[in-house]
C-alpha cells in the first residue's frame, strides 16, 4: 500500500494534480463543522481508489491533521479500503471518529504523531466487527506503544482477518509478540529494532508465516543455536531477514547458511551487515534452493563473485558493483545505517559517471526524504547529487526530479547550517544554470539560505559559488545584512584590484537586488553605496563588464525619483557626462539611462547647476543617434512601466529618445516576449500618444513608429484582431475541477469564458 507516486519524466496525471489541488484547498470544497472538522458542502460520491489517494496525499504533504481528516467521516461519499495516514498529526478521537467507521483491507500508521498511540489504534480498530475480521494488513512502524505490556491493552489478537503486520522501530516487547503470534492468518511480520528478547513465540505460526523481519534485534538474548531451533521449525518461510546495520558481533549467518536442509522453501535472504558471510557460504546456500531471486549482502565480506554479481534473475544487494549499491538504496531506504553505507560507495562510482542517470538519483534522493536529520546520510547524498548533477548531466534530467532533488538540498540547508562541507555540497549543485534558470523550486528560501551562508562565511571559494548563485536569485529577496555582505565583497575586491567571477557575480547580484525595489535602493545609498560604486568605476575603467554592471545598477537607483538628490554629485555626473561616449554601447547606454532618469524631473533637483544639465541633455540626444545597433540583446527587463514617464518629457527630446531607443531594441531581440509585455502594459496607448503629440522631435517620432509597427506585427501574429490571450490550460484544468465540486455562480462563469477560447 502506497501513495501514487508518478514517474518524473513524465507529465503530472490529472488525477495528481487534482488530487493536489483538491487536498490543498478543502476550504473550498467544505464548510466547518461546530467541533472544527471539515465536511464536504456537495454530496459528492469519490470513486472508492481516488478516496485511498486522497487520503494519502493529504498525509505525504502534511496536510491531515483533526480537522480536515473530518471529511472522511462519511463513508458513503468517500469509502477508504487502503488508508494511509503516515506522519499525520491527528488525535485517537479523530482517528476513531473518521477512519475506523470504513471497512479497511489495509491500515498505515507509521510515525503518527505521538498523541496517537498503539494501545489508541488497536481500541479503535477492535471496536468494529468488519476491522477484526476484514483488516488484513497493519503497518505502526515507529510508533508509541506505551504500556501494551498490560493484560487489557492485548489487542492484536482479536484482529484475526491479520495477514501482514509490521511493527518495527516501537518498545515493543515478548508478551505483545505472544499476543501477535496468537493470530491464525498471520503470513507476514515485521519486528525489527524491537525491545524482543525470545522468539520461540513464532512457532505459534509455523503453519502461517511466510515472510519473517528481524533487523537489528537489539535486546534479544538467544545463542545462535537457541535461534536457529526457531526458525528450522519454520518451515514454510520464503523470506528471512536478520540483518543488523549496527554489525553486532553474531555468527547466526554464518551457522544459518551452513545449516544443511534449513528453511527449504526461502526464496529471500537477507543478512546484510553479518561481517562473517562468504561468497561460498552464499552460493552453497543458494545452490541447494534453485528458486531463490534475492540475498542482501551489504557491508558483508561477501557479494565479489560473479555468481552474486546481481545482473541476473538472483538480486543482491551489496558494494561490489552499481547495481548491488542501487538495490540496497531502493530495499533499505528507511534504514539508516544502510542507506549512509550504500551512499557511501556510490559516491565513488558517480564520480566518474559520463551520462545522466536520473535512476540512480531519484534513489539519492529517496534516501535523503526519508532521513532528513541525519548528517552522515545527507553529507553522502548531496555529494552524491552534485555528480549525478554537475555539468551537462543536469540537462539529462527530469525537471521534476531535479525539482524534488533541488527542495530536499534546502532542507539540508536549513537543517545542518554550520556544516561547512554539507553547505558546500550543497551550494556546487545548486550552481548550476538548469537547475536556477528551468527547475521548479522555492527560490525565496534558497536565496535567504545562500544569503545567510554568505553572511556568515569568507571562504573564497565557496564565496564565488554563493554569490553567482545570488546573481540570478537576489532578486527574490530583500535583506538589508545581505546587501551590506555584498557591498562588503565589492569594496575588498575593489581594494585588492581584483577583477574576478566573484566580483561579477557580486555585482549582478547587486544590480538584481535593486531592480525595482525602492527600499533596496534606500538601503544601497544609506550603506554609502553610491562612493563605494564610483570608486569602482574609477578602479576599472577599461573593464566594460565592471562599468555595465555598476552602470545598471545606478540605473535601478536613478529610477527612484526620491533618490535622485543623491546622484546630484558633481564628480559623478561629470564621470557619466565622459561614459556617453564610451565606444563600448551597453556602457554608453547605461550612462545615458542614469541622465535620462535625473533630467526627467525638469528643473527641480538642478537649480545650482542648469548649464550642465542642459549640456548632459545635448549629450544625451547626439550620444543616442551615435548608437550602432547591439548585435544581441544587452539587457532584460521585467517592466516597461519605468519607461512610460520618460516618454512623456516632450521638452526633453533626449529623455524621450533614450526610452523609444530601449523599448525599440528589447522587441526588436525579443518580439515574443517584449511586444507581449509592452501591449499587456499599455504600451500602444502610449507610444501611440507620442507618436500624434505636436512637440515630438522626429527623431522620438520616428522610433516610436518603428516600435508600433512591430506591436501591430506582433498582434497580427500571436492574437489576430481580437486581442485575446491565448488559452490558459493550467488555469482551465484548475476551473474545471472546482466547476465539478463548487455551486459558486462566478465559478461557472469564469469556467464558460474559458471554454470559449478554446
Amino acid at each position: 500500500m502506497s501513495c501514487l507516486f508518478q514517474d518524473e519524466a513524465s507529465p503530472a496525471s490529472l488525477t495528481d494534480l487534482c488530487l493536489a489541488l483538491v487536498s490543498s484547498r478543502l476550504q473550498i470544497f467544505c464548510v466547518k463543522l461546530a467541533d472544527g472538522s471539515l465536511c464536504l458542502r456537495e454530496p459528492v460520491v469519490f470513486p472508492q481508489e481516488l478516496a485511498d489517494q486522497l487520503l494519502c496525499k493529504m498525509a505525504t504533504e502534511g496536510l491531515l491533521n483533526d480537522s480536515t481528516v473530518g471529511i472522511f467521516r462519511s463513508c458513503q461519499q468517500l469509502r477508504l479500503r487502503r488508508a494511509c495516514i503516515r506522519t499525520a498529526r491527528i488525535s485517537s478521537e479523530a482517528f476513531r471518529r473518521a477512519v475506523c467507521p470504513h471497512r479497511l483491507l489495509e491500515l498505515d500508521a507509521s510515525r503518527v504523531n505521538a498523541d496517537l498511540t498503539i494501545p489508541d489504534i488497536l481500541r479503535g480498530l477492535s471496536g468494529s466487527k468488519a476491522l477484526r475480521e476484514g483488516l488484513q494488513r497493519l503497518v505502526l512502524n515507529g510508533l508509541t506503544m506505551l504500556s501494551l505490556e498490560e493484560p487489557s491493552r492485548r489487542c492484536f489478537g482479536s484482529l484475526r482477518g491479520l495477514r501482514a503486520l509490521s511493527i518495527s522501530n516501537v518498545d515493543f516487547y515478548d508478551a505483545g509478540l505472544a499476543d501477535a503470534c496468537s493470530l491464525p492468518r498471520l503470513e507476514s511480520l515485521d519486528i525489527s529494532n524491537t525491545s524482543v528478547t525470545n522468539l520461540t513465540p513464532l512457532l505459534g505460526l509455523r503453519a502461517t508465516l511466510r515472510y519473517l523481519t528481524m533487523h537489528q534485534l537489539k535486546r534479544l538474548e538467544m545463542s545462535t543455536t537457541q535461534l536457529l531451533a526457531v526458525l528450522s521449525q519454520l518451515e514454510g518461510l520464503q523470506h528471512l531477514d536478520i540483518s543488523d546495520d549496527k554489525q553486532f558481533t553474531s555468527d547466526v549467518a554464518q551457522q544459518l547458511l551452513a545449516a544443511p536442509g534449513i528453511l527449504p522453501e526461502l526464496v529471500s535472504l537477507d543478512v546484510s551487515g553479518r561481517k562473517q558471510v562468504t561468497d561460498a557460504a552464499v552460493r552453497a546456500f543458494v545452490e541447494e534452493r534453485p528458486g531463490m531471486t534475492f540475498v542482501g549482502l551489504l557491508a558483508t565480506d561477501a557479494g565479489f563473485s560473479d555468481f552474486l554479481s546481481g545482473e541476473g534473475s538472483l538480486k543482491v544487494t551489496g558494494e561490489a558493483n552499481e547495481t548491488q549499491i542501487c538495490e540496497a538504496l531502493r530495499r533499505y531506504s528507511e534504514r539508516e545505517g544502510f542507506v549512509r553505507e550504500a551512499l557511501f560507495h556510490l559516491f565513488s562510482l558517480t564520480h566518474v559517471m559520463e551520462k545522466a542517470r536520473p535512476d540512480i538519483l531519484k534513489l539519492v534522493a529517496l534516501g535523503m526524504k526519508n532521513h532528513p536529520s541525519t548528517l552522515n546520510v545527507q553529507l553522502a547524498a548531496s555529494a552524491c547529487v552534485f555528480n549525478l548533477t554537475k555539468q551537462d548531466l543536469a540537462f539529462g534530467m527530469p525537471v521534476r526530479l531535479l525539482g524534488n532533488v533541488t527542495q530536499l538540498l534546502l532542507e539540508a540547508m536549513k537543517t545542518f547550517p554550520n556544516h561547512q562541507q554539507l553547505q558546500k555540497n550543497c551550494l556546487l549543485s545548486l550552481c548550476s544554470d538548469r537547475i536556477l534558470q528551468e527547475v521548479p523550486f522555492n527560490r525565496f528560501e534558497a536565496a535567504k539560505l545562500v544569503m545567510q551562508w554568505l553572511c556568515n562565511h569568507e571562504d573564497q571559494n565557496m564565496q564565488r559559488m554563493a554569490v553567482a548563485i545570488i546573481s540570478i536569485l537576489a532578486a527574490k529577496v530583500r535583506c538589508p545584512r545581505c546587501l551590506q555582505q555584498l557591498l562588503h565583497i565589492v569594496r575588498q575586491k575593489t581594494s585588492q584590484g581584483a577583477v574576478d567571477a566573484t566580483l561579477k557575480f557580486t555585482l549582478s547580484a547587486l544590480w538584481n537586488l535593486t531592480d525595482e525595489s525602492p527600499t533596496t535602493c534606500r538601503h544601497f545609498i544609506e550603506n554609502q553605496g553610491l562612493e563605494l560604486f564610483i570608486k569602482v568605476l574609477e578602479s576599472f575603467p577599461l573593464e566594460a563588464s565592471i562599468q555595465q554592471k555598476v552602470l545598471g545598477l545606478l540605473n535601478n537607483i536613478a529610477e527612484v525619483r526620491e533618490l535622485h538628490v543623491e546622484l546630484m554629485v558633481q564628480g559623478f555626473l561629470d564621470h557619466i557626462g565622459t561614459l556617453l561616449h564610451s565606444p563600448e554601447v551597453e556602457v554608453s547606454y547605461f550612462a545615458a539611462g542614469i541622465l535620462a532618469h535625473l533630467t526627467s524631473r525638469g528643473e527641480t533637483v538642478w537649480t545650482l547647476d542648469l548649464p550642465l544639465r542642459t549640456t548632459l541633455l545635448e549629450q544625451l540626444h547626439s550620444a543616442i543617434l551615435k548608437w550602432p545597433t547591439p548585435e544581441c540583446e544587452m539587457v532584460a527587463y521585467r517592466s516597461f512601466n519605468p519607461f512610460f514617464p520618460l516618454l512623456e518629457c516632450f521638452q526633453t527630446p533626449g529623455v524621450q529618445l533614450w526610452a523609444a531607443w530601449a523599448m525599440q531594441h528589447v522587441c526588436s531581440k525579443n518580439a515574443a516576449r517584449y511586444c507581449s509585455m509592452l501591449l499587456e502594459e499599455g504600451g500602444l496607448q502610449q507610444l501611440d500618444a507620442v507618436r500624434s503629440h505636436p512637440e515630438t522631435h522626429s527623431d522620438v517620432r520616428r522610433l516610436a513608429e518603428n516600435i508600433l509597427d512591430s506591436l501591430h506585427r506582433h498582434q497580427a501574429r500571436y492574437s489576430g484582431s481580437t486581442g485575446h490571450k491565448r488559452f490558459d490550460a493550467k488555469l482551465f484544468l484548475i476551473y474545471t475541477v472546482l466547476y465539478m465540486v463548487s455551486t459558486e455562480t462566478i465559478v461557472k462563469e469564469r469556467y464558460a469564458v474559458l471554454l470559449a477560447k478554446i
